[in-house]
């Protein structure tokens, strides 16, 4: 049994927003300790032609190491920039994708996906 809980309403919102600018996906992920790592890189290389073919790119790809806040460890950070939402839900909805998308349940115990919008830090400091 996975850990991955969509949570629907904001599922509902992500598809409503009308943003139609790039957005930044942040992945934490715990793998099951059993295979899970296997099946999720087996995940990543069957999937990564499908977030090519929407023009997203993986910008950043790490092992979180020291916890310094909070109480959750991770086995695996991913930040991946896609050119909208309209794209990101185009790729999940792709019957190839859902194929694959096995790979990704069969490996992963629990994970936390945020869609985030980029904000202008110089923008910040002058507030």
């Amino acid at each position: 049994m996975s850990g991955i809980k969509s949570n629907e309403d904001q599922f509902q919102a992500l598809t409503d927003n009308p943003n139609e600018e790039p957005f930044v996906m942040l992945n934490l992920l715990k793998f099951k300790k059993e295979g899970g790592r296997e099946s999720y890189f087996r995940y990543i290389k069957e999937s990564g032609s499908h977030v090519g073919d929407v023009g997203a790119k993986v910008i950043y790809f790490g092992i979180p190491k020291e916890l310094l806040q909070g109480s959750e460890d991770w086995d695996l950070l991913m930040l991946v920039q896609y050119p909208s939402r309209k794209a990101f839900l185009e790729m999940i909805q792709n019957s190839d994708y859902q194929k694959v998308q096995q790979y990704r349940v069969e490996g992963v115990e629990r994970a936390v996906l945020y869609a985030t919008d980029p904000v202008k830090f110089k923008a910040i400091l002058s507030t």
